[in-house]
């Protein structure tokens, strides 16, 4: 009888010990699971830190041409790739000033900027407004050389007395022509002049 009651103590002493090991082993084997993700993070983090030579805060740019500037741009923040020649851009703006003294305005939630030939693509709730117009997509290019807003991707535009949609644009700001593609659909009012 002595030897059964004293290896029930060993054995509840056994079982302790064991649970205790075993919980300090899935303990350690989660928190190096959960370490080797921290590392994977802070890696892809430096990665992308990395391929960006430069990161600024607020940044203010103008692009001029014989000596009339085209337009000026200001974004909250913006990285720099050097080797593609770009400008990654966070909430940014643009003025686009027109021959006849107007400017166009543009925002976006981010946009590149192509430091070899001034060219600016813009994604995210996009919208241009002018006196008249507003113009809204979720991607527009602006070609530097020609003057040109573009976009592949469905556009609204609406004034008080019109609204229109197509599936493409053109829009000249030098000539203020208008060129819309694709499924062009409009609204008049009854109040419109033609």
């Amino acid at each position: 009888m002595a030897d059964v009651k004293n290896q029930n103590p060993r054995k509840l002493k056994f079982f302790l010990i064991s649970i205790i090991i075993i919980s300090l082993g899935i303990i350690i084997a989660v928190f190096l699971v959960y370490r080797s993700m921290l590392d994977e993070t802070v890696g892809l983090k430096s990665a992308i830190q990395s391929a960006a030579k430069m990161s600024l805060g607020k940044v203010h740019q103008t692009a001029t041409r014989d000596g009339v500037i085209e337009w000026s741009l200001d974004a909250s923040s913006v990285r720099l790739l050097d080797e593609k020649k770009q400008l990654i851009l966070d909430d940014l703006s643009v003025v686009f000033y027109m021959k006849d003294g107007k400017e166009a305005y543009l925002t976006a939630e981010k946009g590149f900027l192509h430091t070899d030939s001034n060219d600016i693509e813009v994604f995210g709730d996009v919208v241009v407004k002018n006196d008249n117009y507003v113009l809204k997509t979720e991607k527009l290019n602006y070609e530097h050389t020609s003057r040109i807003l573009f976009s592949h991707v469905f556009v609204e535009i609406s004034s008080d007395s019109e609204k229109l949609t197509a599936d493409t644009i053109f829009f000249d700001l030098n000539t203020k022509k208008t060129m819309l593609e694709g499924n062009v659909k409009g609204i008049f009012s009854e109040n419109i002049n033609l």
